[in-house]
């Protein structure tokens, strides 16, 4: 796979950053609380400190970075009781999301939303919480997209990136991915029952259970 360019300065170089230090952040990269020092990462990156400076302030509105004032920058701590309130925002939106998809989805996309469940069910079943967690993540994206409301998706997409690290800590804790598929195959025949108002209290009662895991955490 070719490298990608490393354009040295001007819009182009803030892109870079931006989608570099994204990733960064959402793959787990740079832990919370992180320092970003602007000379460290314009030297890694390959391009301007202006460039990383104007990256990191996009990062910032988006919640991912915090900057402080006369300190710099650092990846943001989202609390427990921000990760709730956001859950609570995404119930609402996610909600919509299932229930237009619910009135919107093909037969094929329904067939791909079950092939999405029989994977989840084969990786609760062999023991492995990575994997069902990015398929967690990829059901939720896929239903996003077929619901075609795209001021939801920009929200959603907004606000998920924010908990990455807090979704991936409770796949791993025990007997909480049994508990999430069953609610997430819910969610699924209700969608494939072309039925909104049930995909909807289906992810609303996903993400309630979301939240009572998170408050126990």
């Amino acid at each position: 796979m070719p490298k990608e360019a490393r354009p040295g300065s001007g819009e182009q170089a803030k892109q870079y950053a931006l989608k570099r230090l994204r990733n960064a952040i959402l793959q787990g990269e740079m832990a919370p609380a992180q320092r970003l020092v602007e000379n460290e990462l314009a030297e890694q990156y390959d391009v301007t400190r202006a460039s990383i400076r104007a990256a990191l302030l996009d990062l910032a509105a988006e919640g991912l970075v915090e900057r402080i004032r006369n300190r710099g920058s650092r990846v943001r701590v989202v609390t427990v009781e921000e990760a709730v309130e956001i859950t609570e925002c995404r119930m609402a939106l996610e909600g919509l999301c299932a229930a237009k998809a619910a009135e919107v989805a093909s037969d094929a996309q329904v067939g791909e939303l079950n092939c999405l469940g029989k994977a989840m069910s084969k990786a609760v079943a062999d023991g492995d919480p990575v994997s069902y967690s990015e398929l967690n993540h990829d059901l939720h994206a896929r239903i996003r997209e077929i619901s075609g409301q795209q001021t939801a998706v920009g929200l959603l997409e907004r606000l998920n990136a924010q908990l990455v690290r807090h979704r991936f800590q409770l796949a791993l804790r025990p007997g909480r991915p049994q508990q999430s598929l069953n609610e997430h195959l819910a969610v699924i025949e209700a969608i494939g029952a072309r039925d909104p108002r049930a995909a909807e209290a289906a992810v609303r009662a996903h993400l309630s259970s979301v939240i009572d895991a998170l408050r126990d955490d």
